[in-house]
């Protein structure tokens, strides 16, 4: 059986996450796997993956930033503002100039309130969006404030008489719908937009650059863990490291004295060993979850 920690998966298109979660329960032979940040299935790129104790790093990674590559087709809009879904509007996008496409994509820059697709994952009373929208029901949701740190223009592509591709690399704030970018800059432009292609490139610290197919972790199964535990909470974590009496305080739940470090951090032990993931709040530093094995 696998290890406990972190995978890199370069997810391919076609599969959804939880899609990629089963395949990688079969090769590490345990149940005890998660994914940190769902990617819809036309979308390639790092899809984090956890496995045993490491799945309760998740919630964290979920959080992260990340970054895109994306292609945004301009005069067709589409019912799940991406390639998935059927055109429901075409206006002719060839009259748009290049200035025009780089201003309105610059003003979804920075903090900005977003509407979500609405064939999305987010729970409606209990049920997921793009459930109800399958089922015929017209479905709003309320935006959220996101925060879009960089939107860069790549290309502005001409290929075919009425639309336009744009190209661009986006990294931004976990919660941050890139479909929604396509919908609402087609919008702006009065043309309409949706998504024709996006690769995630990176989660947080984790790129492409260590990422693993699905055929690359076949083939060293059960051992596709990349990142073991302690080293992928060290990656991600600011770290503190403990003496042998705190370990033994905050392996129990106890608090430790504080000492200055923002935000959740690492915990380690004297052996190097994960103790858990601490927070420092009302002048103590307490454990948010217990890694260290029981």
């Amino acid at each position: 059986m696998s290890a406990d920690g972190l995978i890199v998966v370069d997810k391919p298109g076609g599969m959804t996450s939880h899609d990629v979660v089963a395949r990688v329960r079969r090769l590490a032979r345990t149940r005890r796997v998660g994914h940190g940040g769902t990617l819809d299935p036309m979308a390639t790129g790092v899809l984090v993956i956890g496995v045993g104790r490491a799945t309760r790093l998740l919630t964290y990674v979920i959080g992260a930033g990340k970054s895109y590559t994306a292609t945004i087709r301009l005069g067709q809009a589409t019912v799940t503002d991406d390639a998935e879904g059927d055109v429901i509007a075409t206006t002719p996008a060839g009259r748009v100039t290049d200035d025009a496409v780089r201003a309105a994509l610059a003003a979804l820059t920075g903090e900005i309130d977003q509407v979500p697709s609405a064939v999305s994952a987010i729970k409606i009373d209990g049920q997921r969006a793009y459930k109800r929208v399958r089922e015929g029901e017209s479905v709003e949701l309320p935006a959220r404030r996101v925060t879009i740190s960089r939107l860069d223009v790549l290309a502005v592509r001409r290929d075919q008489p009425d639309v336009v591709d744009v190209d661009v690399d986006v990294t931004c704030s976990s919660g941050t719908y890139i479909r929604a970018i396509a919908r609402d800059v087609g919008l702006a432009l009065g043309v309409g937009g949706h998504l024709t292609a996006l690769r995630r490139t990176a989660v947080g610290g984790f790129t492409l650059a260590e990422a693993a197919t699905l055929d690359e972790l076949e083939q060293r199964a059960p051992d596709v863990v990349n990142l073991p535990l302690a080293a992928a909470a060290d990656r991600f974590f600011p770290r503190r490291d403990a003496t042998a009496d705190e370990q033994r305080v905050l392996s129990h739940g106890g608090p430790l004295q504080p000492v200055g470090i923002t935000g959740p951090y690492a915990v380690f032990g004297p052996a190097g060993g994960l103790i858990a993931i601490v927070s420092e709040r009302d002048g103590r530093a307490r454990a948010e979850i217990v890694l260290a094995p029981a």
